[in-house]
């Protein structure tokens, strides 16, 4: 088995992608370079062609999109976006992946999809997700293998980007539900650190730890995207001559060791890296840091029981069998437990720092391996866990491949507030695999 660097940057992306990109494609059209129209026009073609079988989107408004199109005055210049279906729009559904919401149009758009159509996009659908963001799988398939699962809760996003439906898209991550996607299906995901982007009117999994986060076919596009949104210069900025110290944390005995083929492309972006002149050692996490991972699912389960509250209360029936025993297995979390989670969480977040003495970025799996074959699952976020409750910006990292040419993600994990260092490391990773001789 070998993981390779420039055939996979192109065989992880499976759509139809407008050359040279998304921001440059935004930039012709701002200059009158290139016919917004017809630039949607080809996403719309794409979805014609891919969508039937793909199945990201569980709801469609063309012509509005096209209309948003026409009238959308910012740096995302029209072009079309997948919104995830757990964050409120009020022109269209938002059924937060179940059946006891089917119909239901909020009253207003969440604060971030407002941010998306005042940077100039264009809400062409809502994306599909898992069953209240959790883990019973929608419709949507792996664009590289129909076969596979994209990955989840945020499914409909990372493919929909894979499959060239839409050049950026919304999801959320409370575990792994941005990265692992991302991974899976290989694009760039950005889970930025908790709280850039807002998370109101999102459906809640869990408060402590619901963290917006954003697609796109490659790194400089999600960056390019997030600053967008935000109105915050993010980068990446590709300075000339820049390497990073890396900090390569490999696996651990709390959340497993990946699977060999992600050790070895873990191993070949490490040594791609040190032959491009970064400083790559190892990275050890202190013991404080490493015990949040237990405490995730604490804090987690013990907020989730609670912000389904009303749905239990009121439509426990309708819930998937497996929602229903996991909630009931919540119930048993006391309130003491779950003040201890939060503060070992707080510990670490406070430790967390230390590790960034000697590194700029950490380099980890994105995921256990590559996609699992089937549909029932999309995956476990062993690799997130730990990213997602200490706060810290993640970038997946797409551009290697195993040797069934299914994307194997790397991530890029920086300090709490370091969104724009995570995506200046992570863009340049991924021109040195990239660049890397096949």
């Amino acid at each position: 088995m070998t993981a390779t660097g420039a055939r996979g940057i192109e065989q992880a992306r499976v759509g139809a992608e407008p050359s040279p990109g998304a921001a440059s494609t935004a930039a012709m059209i701002l200059e009158g370079q290139a016919s917004r129209l017809e630039v949607f026009d080809g996403y719309i073609a794409a979805m014609a062609r891919r969508e039937p079988s793909v199945r990201a989107f569980c709801w469609v408004d063309e012509e509005a999109a096209r209309r948003a199109c026409e009238a959308a005055r910012g740096p995302l210049a029209g072009l079309p976006v997948g919104v995830k279906d757990i964050i409120d729009t009020a022109d269209m559904p938002t059924c937060y992946g179940s059946p006891i919401y089917a119909g239901h149009r909020p009253v207003c758009d969440a604060p971030l999809a407002s941010m998306v159509r005042r940077a100039g996009g264009a809400i062409l659908g809502k994306t599909v997700t898992t069953e209240f963001a959790f883990a019973h799988a929608g419709p949507t398939t792996n664009p590289h293998d129909a076969r596979h699962t994209p990955g989840g809760s945020s499914s409909g996003s990372a493919a929909a980007v894979a499959a060239g439906l839409v050049p950026f898209a919304v999801g959320s991550q409370t575990a792994g539900s941005i990265i692992r996607p991302a991974a899976f299906c290989g694009v760039a995901g950005f889970k930025p650190s908790f709280g850039l982007l807002p998370t109101a009117n999102v459906k809640c999994f869990s408060w402590t730890l619901d963290t917006a986060g954003l697609f796109a076919a490659t790194v400089a596009d999600v960056g390019f995207f997030a600053s967008a949104l935000t109105g915050l210069d993010l980068g990446p900025r590709g300075r000339a001559g820049w390497t990073p110290r890396i900090g390569v944390v490999a696996g651990s005995p709390l959340w497993g060791e990946p699977s060999a083929e992600m050790q070895q492309a873990l191993r070949n972006a490490a040594a791609l890296a040190v032959a491009a002149g970064a400083q790559v050692g190892e990275a050890r996490l202190e013991d404080a840091v490493s015990a949040a991972y237990e405490a995730h699912f604490t804090i987690q389960d013990f907020e989730f029981r609670r912000a389904l509250g009303f749905e239990l209360e009121h439509h426990e029936a309708e819930l998937s069998p497996a929602l229903r025993h996991h909630l009931a297995a919540a119930a048993a979390i006391s309130g003491q437990q779950y003040l201890e989670a939060l503060a070992v969480a707080r510990r670490a977040r406070a430790l967390f720092a230390n590790v960034f003495e000697a590194f700029d970025v950490l380099l980890t799996p994105s995921a256990i391996g590559a996609a699992p074959l089937g549909l029932e699952s999309t995956g476990t976020a062993n690799f997130n866990r730990l990213w997602t409750v200490l706060g810290a910006p993640c970038v997946n990292v797409p551009g290697l491949v195993d040797d069934a040419g299914l994307p194997l993600g790397v991530q890029i994990v920086a300090p709490v507030g370091g969104d724009g260092q995570a995506l200046e490391a992570a863009a340049w990773l991924e021109a040195v695999l990239g660049s890397a001789d096949p």
